[in-house]
């Protein structure tokens, strides 16, 4: 993200005579030999400032290929380096040391912070902030920094950084996207544009370059990838007309929150000893409940596990499973039978064939006799699909399949509903997250895909939910469809969990009927949430 706001700059700056990088807390940091290597500094002079100690070290690494200065606070110099060893907390050594290494107060700049200012007192790191806004009129700020330190992620990012004797000042007074953008624009700075990293990848990076990036090597850790950059933000802050062309562009990402009810309802945790975070859930009707995969304390969890409820209360035994396993074919194993949903755009509906067993399952019921449906997921080239597998122990199910079939997604949520089958959510094959929702409807002849559009629109599997939130969809006794949704917004020690009421659902449009907010006291850590039925 800083490498794609210091190539704009650079663009933006092509055809002025002098322009200028001053980065601030450099470190080791590489930049100014790779955009050296790539012949990008014509015209451009770069000044890296850190504490003496560092830069001192920093310089005793060159020395021999490049011109430096030991006296005074400039340790390296050349025609377009210079490396200054002062604090940037004082405010006239700073800019002595500066003007002493040539630095041109009106040239075009462009200024660096990449987790930086943050280790600072917010009060010396606001005035870091506005002493630049005052002095350089025609100038781009960037930084990269971190958010929400509230939410169980950012409770533990905070103990990570507070253990290595860096604690996070900022993020107490600035805990937001919108709390940083005003931040800079109180001190100075004319316009502001300010992005989480989830928003900035899938917004502004090329499809190509994302592309490339997925296909380095097998990744399916997405929920720890999205919380990861919901916890990081790029931020770009202009001061002149020029400057304001190098912004970064407002990332194109949907934002869709739920709307809140006011019935309060009691919900109280059952001490059963069964731990998991990311792990998947379905209701075993008699049974209870069956969970699989997800991590513990002690890694990831390999083992299936139920729930069930007796006259004693809950308890909990394991599983071992046999036979079908992700991403395996199932006409390779005897004691099932699998054919693929598939829609040709062109020709109508198509009769099913054998195939690959991908994600989510659901039971459908029809005259008497019970099959297993499989919708999505990634097939054996890591690809994202829209096919789907009908699955039975007795018999090799062949129904013809039609309609509107919903957009290739993995993790997204899915139930019997009525015969049916409701899919909603999950992430695309560009990684965006899905708020549609359609159903698998039975017909004379076999099945047919339906798109229900739902008003208000239902909240998106996004990452900004996806581990604070239970989108699993279930069926009731009444007929209707319950939506539960498991919130941690605004970010706290405690979840908000929305509950929604479907009617029976039709081809038309279907509203919400937000039934009950139910707040309760669930503290959670990032490696140490429970769920409780």
């Amino acid at each position: 993200a800083v490498d794609h706001c210091v190539r704009r700059f650079l663009l933006i700056t092509a055809k002025c005579p002098k322009r200028q990088v001053l980065s601030l807390g450099a470190g080791f940091d590489s930049l100014y030999f790779r955009l050296c290597a790539d012949g990008a500094l014509d015209g451009t002079a770069v000044f890296e400032v850190d504490f003496p100690d560092v830069a001192r070290r920093k310089a005793l690494n060159f020395y021999s290929t490049i011109t430096y200065l030991f006296s005074g606070p400039v340790y390296m110099c050349s025609s377009q380096y210079r490396l200054l060893g002062v604090d940037v907390r004082e405010e006239s050594q700073t800019e002595e040391a500066l003007s002493a290494a040539g630095l041109d107060w009106a040239a075009p700049t462009l200024i660096l912070s990449e987790v930086v200012l943050t280790y600072m007192e917010t009060q010396r790191s606001d005035a870091v902030i506005g002493w630049a806004a005052k002095r350089l009129p025609q100038s781009l700020f960037v930084m990269y920094e971190q958010i929400c330190p509230d939410d169980p992620f950012g409770r533990v990012m905070q103990d990570h950084f507070l253990k290595l004797n860096s604690t996070l000042h900022a993020l107490q007074q600035y805990p937001d996207l919108s709390a940083q953008r005003q931040r800079f624009l109180d001190k100075g700075w004319e316009r502001c544009v300010c992005v989480d990293m989830n928003a900035f990848y899938l917004g502004l990076v090329p499809q190509e370059e994302r592309d490339r990036i997925e296909t380095l090597e097998p990744f399916d850790e997405y929920e720890e990838w999205h919380q990861k950059c919901s916890h990081y933000f790029i931020l770009t802050a202009s001061r002149g007309a020029l400057m304001e062309q190098a912004l970064l562009s407002q990332a194109s990402v949907p934002s869709v929150s739920p709307s809140w009810g006011s019935t309060q309802l009691k919900a109280s945790t059952v001490p059963v000893c069964l731990e998991g975070l990311g792990l998947a859930s379905t209701w075993m009707r008699l049974e209870g409940l069956l969970l699989t995969g997800g991590s513990s304390r002690g890694g990831r969890v390999t083992q299936s596990r139920s729930l069930v409820r007796d006259q004693n209360g809950w308890r909990w035994s394991q599983w071992t499973v046999r036979g079908i396993l992700p991403h395996q074919d199932l006409d390779t194993l005897p004691q099932w039978s699998g054919t693929k949903v598939s829609r040709d755009q062109t020709s109508g509906p198509s009769i099913l064939t054998p195939s690959l067993s991908v994600l989510n399952p659901c039971f459908l019921f029809m005259v008497g006799r019970h099959f297993l449906f499989v919708f999505g997921g990634k097939n054996q080239s890591l690809l994202e699909v829209n096919s789907g597998n009908f699955v039975s122990f007795h018999y090799d199910p062949q129904f013809p399949v039609g309609g509107d079939v919903p957009a290739a997604r993995h993790s997204h949520s899915a139930c019997s509903y009525l015969g049916s089958v409701v899919v909603f959510g999950g992430l695309s094959r560009e990684g965006e997250p899905l708020g549609d929702l359609s159903l698998l409807t039975p017909t004379e002849r076999g099945f047919d895909w339906i798109r229900v559009a739902v008003h208000p629109p239902p909240v998106p599997r996004s990452v900004m939910l996806i581990y604070s939130q239970l989108d699993e969809s279930v069926e009731i006794q009444k007929k209707e469809l319950v939506c539960v949704v498991l919130h941690c917004d605004p970010p706290g020690s405690c979840f908000s969990v929305s509950v929604w009421m479907y009617p029976v659902l039709t081809t038309g449009t279907t509203c919400w009927d937000d039934m009950c907010q139910v707040t309760s006291m669930l503290q959670t850590q990032l490696f140490h949430m429970y769920e409780y039925l």
